[in-house]
């Protein structure tokens, strides 16, 4: 029996996964969760074999919520559903140490049989996800990106560097180069650009 906990704020959908999931297979679903903070306290408390997650929830994201589960909990087997297979998201996905990406329309049996891999120590990635993954035309470095990021969250330059733990040069630097890369005029310009082209 493999045991997991379910997070993604569809309603319809995570209901019909949790009717679906145990009629497919060896499945016991724990619990449930619509929103990313609920995905990391239901992980935490239930321990599941495998989490089920989604990439897009309210407040917190699917990606929030792994890293937060990651610090506390390094070994947990991570499912994620996405509609949307975003190249930076999806290497963002990969560098947490997410074991599986599944598209959301896939077929409850499927599901089931890539919760099942992973849970045996095996990674899953389907290929209409990684295709989309491969094709990367991203120009902009990590530390770029992650400036990027925090430009485009309303941080300051200053706020930025202590984040990063970077000099405001070093920033400035980043920003420069993007903002280079992007041809825009302002760090913000530069990060609805990257932000457009599914790079951050």
């Amino acid at each position: 029996m493999t045991t997991v906990v379910l997070a993604d704020d569809e309603a319809l959908l995570r209901k019909a996964l949790a009717s679906l999931l145990p009629l497919e297979g060896e499945i016991t679903v724990l619990a449930e969760a619509e929103e990313g903070a609920a995905a990391v306290q239901a992980t935490l408390r239930h321990r599941p074999d495998v989490l089920v997650i989604d990439l897009e929830m309210p407040g917190v994201d699917g990606l929030g919520a792994v890293a937060e589960i990651r610090r506390a909990r390094p070994e947990q087997v991570i499912l994620m559903l996405t509609r949307h297979a975003r190249p930076g998201v999806l290497r963002r996905a990969l560098k947490l140490g997410v074991q599986g990406f599944v598209s959301k329309s896939a077929e409850p049996a499927h599901i089931v049989s890539v919760i099942k891999t992973l849970h045996e120590g095996r990674r899953w990635i389907d290929p209409d996800v990684s295709a989309l993954a491969v094709v990367d035309d991203c120009p902009l470095t990590d530390r770029e990106i992650d400036v990027l990021r925090a430009t485009g969250e309303g941080y300051s330059v200053a706020d930025i560097a202590a984040r990063l733990h970077l000099a405001e040069g070093t920033v400035r630097n980043y920003l420069s180069n993007a903002m280079q890369k992007t041809q825009t005029r302002t760090r913000h310009e530069a990060a609805r650009y990257a932000r457009e082209h599914d790079w951050l």
